[in-house]
């Protein structure tokens, strides 16, 4: 039987009202959040001019043709392995900057971070700052100006999704054609379905989850403790220093001594994420340096030295608390462990540039069409077929002439037309089904496999390429 009088295991989420601040860390998110949102809600709307034939958006994942443009880089479906390789230099460059400065990424440059800040950032202009918005909070009473305040808030939170939502489709299709389509309701059903899912999520991260997705829903603040080590320079409280901590009083013979933190709680009450970073390091902490910012303004007002809060690493303790200034910053930074994550790095990221470089411009597959394995033609001589793909990178149509090198009996001939030669559509793969033919008695008819090599030529730029395969004779 349960007793009622138990107490309740579930503590309700109390709303985060961060203060404004201003230093040289705030400054920076400033700068981050506006460059980052920049290039996401802009990036669809940048031209580029790759002819008649091809889209002029500089970047367009088109799902419709199963391409990825970037600039002047063209990504067709089996070069996924660039993506690949990007998605792998981002996870060490992830784990690059954990290693040397934390949760930095977290802090700065993090989709929630940014939207978040720029969500609290509205929610200041509207309502006021911490104290306005805490008074706010606690009314009970719901009255005009209440309902006014946040009306207007959730409005402008949702205008922003809606604006998020309608960049990441731009990403999909032509913008300025499907910004037309959106307003006249003529855009796909899926183009507005994601809108919808998107500023709903948007909304609802941004506004009312915010650092409990940081906490409960990214797994990255359990995993980043194996990136880390004591030489990791991360937002730390310099506690030799500030302790004992408590208000500030007049000195007097028999005072007892006193730290330099004088327990305003600034470094609490700027943090997004809630949390007293004089406790020393938690896994909520997103290595914002805001408590920075706050406590050296607290500390220039009342004359004692900056960085109280500072960022630290773990192994200057020891030095810091005998009184002798800790390493340099680029001793923590450049250490054996970030070395190597900059060297594999460097190496991925060099593959991925040598292999856009190499890469043909003619692409041809071919697959011998096993069933059956040959036919013998009325004249004794013996036929294999295959199914050669060609695909034209290129904004126009091209003339592609396809032959063969290996045993002089071989003659290739090409379906539904008597030349060499087959044109192929601008920015398509063209399947061809070619025929292969060994005369009565020659060596390739009567051995069981011949090899051979099949070439395809761009007869407008004279580009070549090859690929070796088999002729299967009677004697298979």
């Amino acid at each position: 039987m349960s007793d009622s009088n138990a107490p309740s295991l579930y503590a309700s989420r109390e709303p985060i009202y961060p203060r404004r601040v201003s230093g040289k860390f705030r400054n920076l998110k400033w700068v981050i959040m506006i460059v980052t949102l920049g290039i996401y809600y802009l990036t669809p709307w940048i031209r580029w001019d790759r002819g008649p034939q091809l889209p002029d958006q500089a970047v367009l994942i088109d799902l419709a043709h199963r391409r990825f443009f970037f600039f002047w880089i063209e990504i067709w479906p089996h070069e996924f392995y660039f993506v690949a390789g990007l998605l792998i230099m981002a996870g060490l460059g992830l784990f690059l900057f954990t290693s040397a400065l934390g949760r930095v990424w977290c802090g700065y440059a993090c989709p929630q971070t940014v939207w978040t800040d720029l969500y609290i950032l509205v929610e200041r202009w509207i309502e006021g700052d911490r104290n306005a918005r805490l008074r706010l909070h606690r009314q009970k009473k719901l009255d005009f100006r209440k309902a006014r305040l946040r009306v207007t808030k959730w409005v402008s939170w949702f205008l922003i999704g809606l604006a998020t939502g309608g960049a990441w489709v731009f990403y999909f299709a032509d913008a300025p054609t499907l910004l037309t389509d959106l307003v006249t309701g003529q855009a796909h059903p899926v183009a507005y379905t994601t809108m919808l899912l998107l500023t709903a999520t948007t909304f609802f991260f941004g506004g009312f989850a915010r650092e409990q997705i940081c906490i409960y829903a990214c797994p990255w603040p359990r995993i980043q403790a194996a990136m880390m080590d004591e030489d990791t320079l991360t937002v730390g409280y310099r506690d030799w220093r500030g302790e004992p901590r408590g208000k500030m009083k007049k000195k007097t013979d028999d005072s007892a001594p006193q730290g330099d933190c004088i327990d305003c709680m600034a470094c609490v009450n700027v943090c997004p994420m809630g949390i007293d970073i004089r406790e020393g390091q938690q896994m909520e902490c997103i290595t914002c340096a805001l408590c920075i910012d706050a406590c050296d303004d607290v500390m220039d007002k009342i004359g004692k030295p900056r960085g109280l809060i500072d960022y630290l690493a773990q192994s200057d303790e020891a030095n810091e608390r005998a009184g002798q200034d800790p390493r340099p910053v680029w001793k923590h930074i450049f250490r054996p462990r970030t070395i190597m994550y900059t060297s594999l790095w460097s190496a991925v990221g060099i593959g991925l540039v040598f292999a856009l470089f190499i890469r043909p411009e003619i692409e041809m597959t071919v697959a011998p069409v096993r069933n059956p394995t040959f036919v013998t033609l009325s004249d004794g001589s013996i036929r294999n077929t295959y199914d050669v793909r060609l695909l034209n990178k290129h904004g126009e149509d091209r003339p592609y002439r396809i032959t063969l090198v290996g045993d002089g009996a071989l003659r290739v001939q090409l379906e539904g037309t008597p030349y060499e030669t087959v044109d192929v559509p601008a920015n398509e793969t063209r399947l061809q089904k070619v025929y292969v033919i060994a005369p009565r008695h020659s060596d390739p008819a009567e051995a069981e496999r011949t090899p051979f090599r099949f070439w395809v030529e761009d007869l407008t730029t004279g580009d070549r390429a090859h690929t070796d395969t088999i002729f299967n004779g009677r004697a298979n």
